[in-house]
């Protein structure tokens, strides 16, 4: 059966590394999955922040 380069190196390095899967799962729920939003904090964050003005590179003094 035919096996690209590509394929065969991604089974190499799994056989030398047996924890890779697991450890690209928790990376990837680290980075990328998301958490339920708490909205009450959310609503906090919105009022607390600061309007910036329109023109900020001309500011006058």
């Amino acid at each position: 059966m035919y096996q690209s380069d590509a394929t065969q190196f991604l089974n190499s390095l799994k056989t030398k590394n047996p924890r890779l899967e697991e450890d690209q799962r928790k990376g990837r729920a680290l980075l990328w999955d998301k958490q339920a939003i708490d909205l009450d904090e959310q609503a906090t964050l919105r009022r607390s922040r600061v309007a910036q003005p329109p023109y900020p590179y001309f500011m006058t003094v």
